[in-house]
């Protein structure tokens, strides 16, 4: 790329964008599958061990911790617990980064041809178009999402053996309905999660392209992708957390990992549950391995989609044999 910040809603054909948020989403996910099991048991854990009434009578594991968190997984289940779920959450964000990318810079290009008065500011720009591509992104994956909780929920007894079994049996359990449980947690939390998250990589990427302080994980598209996923995590991360409760509900729900999950129904009954019975730490339950998660998955995101794009463009400038 050349010398000067090139926004990133303006790089690239739709096929570039495509295929390298694609390949970006396969990396990222490569990498922190482990911190995403970890976080998606803590999530669901309703009970501590610093308030021993509520460990009573549980037969499922006490996690404390991240560092507890692994290392029980690793003493129960093995290394391969760290990667429950990895399949369809390859599947997920495979798809997901295509779908994001692609949608971000479509709302981007649509929204910047508004003829005046209608003009929006970059920064409104940014955030409609980065809300829109999250809202359409996690709709059309959020099966794959359900299927990566269910599976990382599981324990050394299996509640499903496969994929297909998966599907299969909520189809016939649950129905069409049953793949989609907690998505209205799910677009509340992406929607202003990514509005929030491009709006702050778009105004922090050219800052930090000429921050004379040498900057962390290398180069600016990455350390403004960590800063950038951090703010907006934790601003809507119990959105999160009831998304992940939701997810589980159904037939299976005592059989997980967990077995003590509690009934929940709906975004607002589900938040009023938790507030009241754990109060707001446990809506921010994982939070500390969300951020470790986030931080290097937004990172490996950001610096794969603009390497592999700048490839793309560079293979695609070179002139052909004569």
């Amino acid at each position: 790329m050349s010398g000067g910040v090139v926004p990133l809603k303006d790089e690239g054909s739709p096929s570039q964008v495509a295929i390298a948020g694609a390949v970006a989403g396969l990396v990222s996910r490569f990498v922190i599958a482990p911190l995403d099991v970890i976080k998606i048991r803590l999530q669901l854990q309703v009970h501590s061990l610093s308030d021993p009434l509520s460990v009573r009578g549980i037969t499922g594991p006490v996690y404390k911790g991240t560092i507890g968190t692994l290392k029980k997984i690793l003493r129960d289940e093995g290394i391969t617990g760290l990667w429950k779920g990895n399949i369809p959450a390859e599947a997920m964000y495979l798809a997901y980064g295509s779908f994001q990318f692609s949608a971000y810079k479509y709302s981007c290009h649509l929204l910047d041809s508004l003829p005046p008065p209608y003009t929006l500011p970059s920064s409104a720009v940014s955030f409609i178009s980065g809300a829109a591509a999250g809202a359409c992104a996690t709709t059309a994956t959020y099966p794959l999402d359900l299927l990566r909780t269910r599976f990382a929920a599981q324990g050394r007894e299996r509640v499903y053996t496969s994929i297909v079994h998966s599907i299969q049996n909520i189809a016939a359990h649950e129905g069409p309905g049953g793949f989609f449980r907690g998505l209205g947690a799910g677009v509340s939390q992406i929607v202003p999660y990514m509005g929030l998250f491009f709006t702050s990589y778009e105004s922090l990427k050219p800052v930090m392209a000429h921050s004379v302080i040498p900057l962390p994980f290398g180069t600016s598209d990455a350390a403004a992708g960590v800063v950038a996923s951090v703010l907006s995590k934790t601003a809507v991360y119990p959105l999160d957390t009831i998304r992940k409760r939701l997810q589980v509900q159904g037939p299976t729900r005592s059989k997980y990992v967990h077995g003590n999950i509690p009934e929940y129904r709906g975004v607002l009954s589900t938040l009023a549950l938790i507030w009241a019975r754990e109060g707001t730490r446990g809506l921010y339950r994982g939070l500390s391995v969300s951020l470790l998660k986030a931080a290097p998955a937004s990172a490996v995101t950001m610096w794969t989609y603009e390497q592999v794009l700048a490839v793309m463009q560079a293979t695609e400038d070179q002139p052909g044999d004569d």
